[in-house]
């Protein structure tokens, strides 16, 4: 089964909210129990509430190179994005999708670039 939307697209979407520190836009490309696995902090979360706490500090103090695009590939059913974080770090995050082409789970961890 093909998935009627563009993975890749979605990640570059999820990414311009960072970007643009939109919290509540960065939500809405999440299903409602995606989860996230975050090796850089060591934390594993779920859900709408979780994810906003996760963000929001990130979003509010962000390095001048934060968010920006190093690479972005599909891999499998998901798609894997290397980018700066909001500390101006290398990050890689996989990225899983529900059948809507929200983001159902994420796992990241620091770049091995």
């Amino acid at each position: 089964m093909t998935n009627q939307f563009d993975e890749m697209a979605v990640v570059v979407d999820w990414l311009d909210c960072c970007r643009s520190r939109d919290l509540e836009a960065l939500l809405d490309h999440y299903a409602d129990d995606a989860r996230l696995e975050c090796a850089c902090e060591g934390s594993s979360i779920s859900g709408r509430s979780a994810l906003a706490d996760y963000w929001r500090p990130k979003l509010s103090a962000v390095a001048s190179s934060a968010f920006g695009l190093e690479e972005i590939s599909p891999r499998g059913n998901g798609v894997v994005l290397d980018y700066l974080s909001f500390e101006g770090r290398r990050v890689q995050i996989v990225f899983g999708f529900d059948a809507e082409g929200r983001i159902s789970h994420m796992r990241c961890a620091p770049s091995s670039q």
